[in-house]
């Protein structure tokens, strides 16, 4: 496919065909979602419209929100409380990516076929992205539909990823 552009990232994704279960992956689409995947962020944001952290340092406030996010992994790890996700199917390894599409490694997907997934994203703060994606070929991946914030991570992750090619080919 002409047009598409793509730069290295080694990125795992777990996903499935929407066929098998649409409904319950709608549910974990909409659970992973900013408001119900992270409360502390959340209220950060609510606290920072009504003007709440203006006399507070932004760096040591976002630390100080990581603790607090890591405290609440380790609390789920002592309770033997592991986030609800749905058990996906296949196992892939993304070789790169673009603005609006990705490559795997290996031939994996149906043409045509829509499916969920869920991407390990290696930002600051790790998480999964919940994604939903259209196959373009066996390899070749479009990105339907992602949550807001996800986007702008996606974005970020992207343009980082071309400056490091660019520096590469600069040092060559």
């Amino acid at each position: 496919m002409s047009g598409v552009r793509l730069v290295t990232a080694p990125l795992e994704i777990d996903f499935d065909l929407q066929e098998r279960d649409p409904e319950g992956f709608e549910r974990e689409f909409q659970r992973l979602s900013e408001t119900d995947e992270d409360p502390i962020g959340q209220w950060l944001k609510i606290a920072k419209a009504r003007g709440e952290t203006r006399d507070t340092d932004p760096v040591l406030l976002n630390l100080i929100i990581e603790l607090h996010r890591k405290v609440d992994q380790l609390t789920q790890i002592v309770k033997n409380e592991e986030p609800e996700r749905m058990p996906l199917s296949f196992h892939g390894h993304i070789e790169s990516i673009g603005f609006e599409h990705f490559r795997l490694s290996e031939p994996l997907l149906e043409r045509g076929k829509r499916y969920y997934g869920r991407i390990a994203m290696p930002v600051f703060p790790k998480r999964d992205v919940a994604v939903w994606f259209d196959a373009i070929d066996g390899q070749l991946a479009k990105i339907a539909r992602m949550h807001e914030r996800d986007i702008k991570e996606w974005n970020s992750y992207v343009t980082a990823r071309e400056r490091i090619m660019i520096r590469e080919m600069k040092r060559k």
